[in-house]
C-alpha cells in the first residue's frame, strides 16, 4: 500500500488560493471531515471523493516544538525557528511554524491567526 501523498505544491487548489490569501483545504464530500493528507481515499470513511474549502485562518497552537540550529548546520542563520501544530476554528490541525513572537513567549493555548506574508506558505503570527 502506497502512503497517501501530503500537501505540495502539486495541491493546486492549496497554492492558488495562498495567492489570494485564502486557506483552502480538502475535505471528504462523504463524511465533511478533513481530508489530509490529500490523498486518494479518506482516512476515516475510506471514501474516493474529496472537495476543497475554505478554512478558517484563527485557531489555538495545541503543541509545539523549537527546532535547534545544531540539528541543521546548513540552516544555522534561519534557526532557532519553531514548528507549531494549530487547531483552527473551522478545520484540522494544521503543522506549520509561527512568526513574531519569540520562541520562549509560545504556549499552549496561544490564539493564532494566519500570516500570508510570505506567499509561497502561510505561517501563523499571535492574534
Amino acid at each position: 500500500m502506497k502512503p497517501l501523498p501530503r500537501i505540495t505544491p502539486d495541491s493546486k487548489p492549496f497554492w492558488d488560493a495562498l495567492r489570494d490569501r485564502r486557506l483552502m483545504l480538502p475535505h471528504c464530500t462523504q463524511c465533511g471531515k478533513p481530508h489530509l493528507p490529500p490523498g486518494p481515499v479518506c482516512p476515516f470513511c475510506f471514501a474516493e471523493h474529496l472537495e476543497w474549502r475554505q478554512a478558517s485562518g484563527r485557531g489555538r497552537i495545541s503543541t509545539f516544538t523549537v527546532v535547534h540550529k545544531a540539528w541543521f548546520p546548513d540552516f544555522e542563520a534561519e534557526i532557532p525557528y519553531n514548528v507549531v501544530q494549530v487547531e483552527l476554528e473551522e478545520g484540522p490541525r494544521l503543522t506549520t511554524s509561527i512568526v513574531r513572537v519569540a520562541n520562549d513567549e509560545l504556549k499552549v493555548g496561544m490564539p493564532v491567526i494566519i500570516d500570508f506574508q510570505d506567499p509561497t506558505l502561510p505561517r501563523f503570527r499571535p492574534a
